[in-house]
């Protein structure tokens, strides 16, 4: 059966269609980013590759390609025998590489052969990350966003599971990007993703929202740790209306030991952590908060950040960046428990569907 190519731009609106989404480059690759969804059929793998490219440099092309075929066909050959055998024929898959060329090509043409009804991304990956990106910027204005503005440690990640649990349409950019925002937010041992596989995370999200209904999002700044916020995403939040969140000062402090655990088990990570502010709050502060740390004062230290440090930066940055902040609504959260939590984002809920309600009227 003949393989068909699909334009990117048109692979984005019918990736739904597809029974099977096969990424042929290799782990590396697939590991930096991919179309969501896909899995690894690498047909020649990160060693492989540098190899066979090592091969077609040092030796010849000609060698390099006959190489690269035998390797090729066997590794294609096992992804059949464990993927495919039990395909039916109506089975329906999606294929792509770098640049929809050689390795996506040798791996479409044998399915093809089979006879399944088989699709190349026509420009592979290279040509799918343009789309996406111009997607980003098409969709992402269209929704009616709901930014929670507050103070660090006031509880607005856990009002956004706790929105999502109620049935809300909430978007954690700090779970996708796998940061909590500022410099203290590393979370220990899990690495963020690339900015590409970060814009991704963002459009298969984005995409799958009712734009009917508001979206709930936290007031971010345009970085999250090292990955950056889509220009059109954050614009588009940046000119919603907002919620004001208020948790008392000693709640905040406890939220924060709770959700950064390493501040009291770590101290010497902690220290470190603190090393990244001294060129804002110089030597003298960032050591005496060190001493302090170490001495078992973690909480004093926390609560210092916060009111020194972090609260003149957020109220000043908020008022700048939020155009709608000075008529924000609300939201007195007397306390970090999960009933309190579901009690506000309960309210919230109510409030954006009257403010959506007055506005349609």
């Amino acid at each position: 059966m003949p393989v068909h190519t699909l334009p990117a731009s048109e692979a984005i609106k019918r990736l739904d269609s597809f029974d099977e989404i096969i990424d042929a480059r290799t782990e590396d690759e697939f590991a930096l980013d991919h179309v969501p969804g896909a899995i690894n059929w690498p047909t020649l793998d990160s060693q492989e590759r540098i190899t066979i490219g090592t091969m077609y440099k040092q030796v010849n092309p000609f060698e390099a390609k006959k190489r690269g075929a035998a390797l090729s066909a066997r590794n294609i050959a096992d992804h059949i025998e464990r993927f495919v055998i039990d395909k039916p024929r109506d089975w329906k898959p999606l294929v792509y590489c770098w640049r929809g060329g050689n390795r996506s090509g040798a791996l479409a043409t044998i399915l093809g052969a089979i006879g399944f009804h088989v699709t190349l991304i026509e420009g592979g990956y290279r040509s799918w990350r343009a789309s996406l990106v111009d997607d980003i910027a098409r969709i992402a204005p269209r929704f009616q966003y709901r930014v929670i503005c507050g103070p660090t440690g006031s509880g607005k990640t856990r009002l956004l599971k706790s929105l999502s649990a109620l049935g809300a349409q909430a978007l954690d950019l700090e779970d996708l990007a796998c940061h909590r925002s500022s410099v203290l937010g590393h979370i220990p041992g899990v690495p963020q993703p690339s900015q590409k596989h970060f814009d991704s995370l963002i459009w298969d999200f984005l995409r799958q929202l009712d734009p009917s209904r508001p979206v709930f999002v936290e007031s971010e700044s345009k970085k999250v740790g090292n990955v950056r916020v889509p220009d059109a995403l954050i614009e588009a939040m940046r000119g919603s209306p907002c919620v004001d969140v208020q948790l008392p000062d000693d709640e905040r402090v406890e939220l924060l030991l709770e959700d950064y655990p390493f501040f009291v088990t770590d101290t010497d990570l902690f220290c470190q952590r603190l090393d990244a502010l001294v060129q804002r709050r110089g030597h003298e502060a960032v050591d005496g908060w060190k001493e302090d740390a170490r001495n078992g004062k973690t909480r004093a230290v926390v609560k210092a950040l916060l009111t020194d440090h972090y609260d003149p930066m957020y109220a000043a940055s908020i008022k700048r960046n939020f155009t709608q902040y000075s008529q924000a609504w609300p939201c007195e959260v007397p306390s970090r428990t999960p009933e309190a939590m579901t009690k506000a984002a309960t309210s919230m809920i109510r409030w954006a569907e009257k403010a959506q309600a007055s506005t349609q009227s």
